[in-house]
């Protein structure tokens, strides 16, 4: 977790949880977080148990240059990749693991920019199924918002589970040691929860665990 958009998030959702596995929708305050309003996002699961985004920001609305409310978060990304998205999302909701994706966006005039994804879970008691998120820019080029993102290639995707391991974080604007790197570029793996492959990329396919290949 890189940037500062996304720590800033984090560490908001790691105080309201205060040890346990996920605050409350209820105890998300958005003028406790209002500078980050335009780039987050609130998921839920509908009937047909696909995570549709409850809200979202003005500013992730213009990078896609439409009113995401309603729409199925997968749709976002390219085939390949939406089957690993769809089961991150499931770590997420059962599991109130922490996901960080790594992506690049492509425009509709096939423009190329790096975007870090974060979801949090939510405590869904009495609740359907739902998650805080944030997609931030690691850049901010003119065309940004003009030119629409039509398309998401994952480059780097981790799962954890903050009650049992640390998160790593390091905002952008801090100079630090370089640190791992959960795609490797040797065996070309997505990481999950305490390190364990839970995707490969080989070629062109996303090989799943099972032997399964999107």
């Amino acid at each position: 977790m890189k940037q500062n958009a996304s720590v800033e998030l984090f560490h908001y959702w790691n105080r309201l949880r205060d040890g346990r596995p996920a605050p409350k929708r209820t105890e998300v305050e958005p003028a406790e977080i209002k500078g980050l309003l335009a780039d987050t996002f609130i998921l839920e699961r509908d009937t047909r148990g696909e995570a549709v985004f409850r809200l979202a920001g003005t500013r992730l609305c213009a990078a896609y240059g439409r009113e995401l409310k309603g729409f199925s978060f997968a749709s976002l990304w390219r085939a390949r990749d939406q089957k690993l998205l769809k089961r991150m999302l499931d770590a997420v909701f059962a599991d109130s693991s922490v996901v960080v994706v790594s992506f690049d966006g492509i425009s509709g005039n096939e423009r190329s920019l790096s975007f870090e994804l974060v979801i949090l879970p939510l405590d869904n008691t009495g609740e359907g199924a739902r998650g805080l998120g944030l997609i931030t820019a690691c850049e901010r080029p003119y065309w940004l918002g003009a030119d629409p993102i039509v398309d998401a290639n994952i480059s780097c995707a981790q799962i954890f589970d903050p009650s049992r391991e640390p998160v790593t974080l390091r905002q952008s604007s801090t100079p630090q040691a370089e640190e791992p790197s959960t795609f490797n570029e040797d065996s070309s793996q997505i990481l999950g929860s305490g390190q364990h492959p839970i995707a490969k990329r080989v070629g062109h396919l996303l090989v799943l665990d099972g032997g399964r290949t999107e």
